[in-house]
């Protein structure tokens, strides 16, 4: 197994640096914080070796000035080290903006995991611990679930970290199956965060019922099925959803739980005999709704399509949705975007709950831990309003809160 273990403080995260530069400006930050949040702490990779295939492998841990560095792990044939990079500097950014006691990290294979057997993936999930244990930990690096990677995954990071430390160690990694010390509420906490966040920002921003919110959800795996349908059951009129196969949009509302049993059904939702069919990407410029949602992979709104944008808001719920020279198109349009670090951020805040539950030994019910993550998401979105002033976007506030609170820690560290 070839390795790097990763002191590397050189590497820069371009993306970072881009994004910082872009509201460097608005927020006053200097030279040096720029330089500071676009470095990250460590990249660590390795080659895994599963049977006669090798695949790379990073675990980069961006900052850990607040605590223990947090983020998922991801199997996916388009990782590279740029993006975990990226991913690993938003976890940070979010992880301080909720106020949680950790730093940003991210992990990743780059691999097409729906080509290896279940025997393969295990392995895979093994050799990912086996190559970068010694750097994480319930004190030092709290992996969780991300892309292709889900509570199976864990239980055999888990198990594999246990026997290397010789420990009894849950709060090592977070999303776990629940008898294995895992979290109640951990399947909707993404989806629920953002619930959180959409019914807040309707009702103290955009002022209207409920009933007359129009929202077009784009992705429905895991978070944007789940926000459908605790959207749906709130009475928000969602008109427009999209997979990978295809869009569904009805101007006078889907039939938002038949089509959620349609795709737990059948996998997809191309075969949807009801309602407007349309591209999948469509649900995102559609004219005649009030909130987007993003809620699949990143950087599906860019410089090619940004001018199709019509919605007055977008909330982002997957990671980095827009690339940062859209983000700036988007702002010269008013178009006020709601951005991932706060409104996807509920994955965060319950693994964090589940980390304590471990840490702890103490145990809640899902009606308990949602009501501590809305306690937490609620609490943010205020913060940001409240420091929203002078022409600032929800960006602009929301990394001006995390920023500060990092940049409070480095200080008072002594390393700033």
């Amino acid at each position: 197994m070839e390795m790097n273990n990763g002191e590397n403080m050189d590497f820069v995260c371009m993306y970072c640096k881009q994004e910082l530069e872009n509201v460097a400006q608005y927020l006053n930050l200097s030279e040096d914080v720029v330089t500071l949040l676009s470095r990250v702490e460590h990249v660590h990779s390795a080659e895994l070796e599963v049977g006669e295939q090798r695949y790379r492998a990073y675990r980069v841990q961006h900052n850990s000035a607040l605590g223990p560095t947090k983020g998922g792990i991801r199997f996916h044939p388009d990782v590279n080290v740029e993006e975990v990079a990226t991913l690993a500097y938003l976890m940070s950014l979010k992880t301080a903006l909720l106020g949680l006691p950790f730093g940003g990290a991210k992990g990743g294979v780059n691999v097409n995991p729906k080509l290896l057997s279940q025997e393969q993936l295990e392995e895979l999930s093994r050799a990912y611990v086996r190559a970068f244990y010694k750097h994480m930990g319930p004190w030092k690096d709290v992996p969780a679930p991300d892309v292709y990677t889900n509570e199976q995954v864990m239980a055999w990071m888990l198990d594999e970290y246990e026997k290397l430390t010789h420990t009894h160690a849950p709060g090592f990694i977070t999303g776990k199956p629940l008898i294995l010390g895992g979290s109640e509420g951990r399947d909707v906490a993404t989806a629920y965060g953002a619930y959180v966040i959409i019914k807040a920002l309707v009702e103290s921003v955009i002022k209207k019922d409920r009933r007359e919110v129009r929202v077009s959800i784009q992705g429905f795996g895991n978070a944007g099925l789940n926000l459908a349908k605790l959207l749906a059951e709130d009475g928000f009129n969602v008109v427009a959803v999209s997979d990978s196969s295809t869009g569904i949009y009805n101007p006078h509302g889907l039939r938002t739980f038949d089509l959620i049993e349609f795709k737990k059904k059948h996998k997809s939702l191309k075969h949807w005999d009801y309602d407007t069919k349309i591209g999948s990407e469509e649900v995102l410029f559609l004219e005649d709704v009030d909130i987007v949602v993003p809620s699949a992979l990143g950087n599906v709104i860019n410089k090619h399509n940004v001018d199709n944008v019509k919605a007055p808001y977008v909330v982002e719920v997957a990671n980095a949705p827009i690339t940062p020279d859209a983000d700036v198109v988007l702002r010269e349009k008013g178009v006020e975007v709601v951005p991932a670090i706060l409104a996807n951020a509920g994955g965060v805040v319950v693994s964090w709950l589940e980390w304590v539950q471990n840490n702890t030994g103490y145990y809640w019910s899902q009606e308990e831990v949602l009501e501590k993550a809305s306690v937490k998401m609620n609490n943010a979105f205020k913060a940001v309003v409240r420091k929203k002033k002078g022409g600032m976007t929800w960006r602009d506030s929301a990394y001006a809160l995390a920023i500060e609170r990092i940049v409070q820690a480095e200080t008072m560290r002594g390393h700033v």
